[in-house]
């Protein structure tokens, strides 16, 4: 997906393909269900959370994989062994199959970035 112009998340899920949207509504069910104390905003073209202005979650609908960005790095290095088994950008899980998605994860990393306050990369 080229960056999005949506104004909204749900004008960006609108925008998403049938097979992908119901893994990225799960996301954000998610992200708006543990990240207490967050803002949901569009920020650089897709859904993003912010805490005190500095956005710290966010997901993507890609051309090849969903991107779920994670730019705490003290939550990324306390799951350092759950996310080896996983494709890992600098800050983002990538996920190829949205059927494979481990939304248990999600939801850890979602919890401890509440939890905590710490360097944005």
């Amino acid at each position: 997906m080229v960056q999005s112009k949506a104004t909204d998340v749900n004008e960006y899920l609108a925008e998403v393909p049938q097979p992908r949207r119901a893994a990225l509504v799960r996301l954000r069910e998610l992200c708006r269900a543990e990240l207490t104390g967050f803002t949901e905003v569009m920020a650089y073209g897709m859904p993003a959370y912010q805490r005190d202005g500095f956005g710290e979650v966010a997901f993507a609908n890609q051309k090849q994989y969903i991107s779920f960005y994670l730019v705490r790095v003290d939550v990324r290095d306390a799951f350092t062994a759950r996310l080896a088994a996983h494709d890992m950008g600098k800050g983002c899980l990538r996920f190829r199959n949205p059927a494979k998605i481990d939304y248990d994860l999600v939801r850890d990393l979602l919890r401890a970035t509440v939890a905590t306050r710490g360097q944005i990369c």
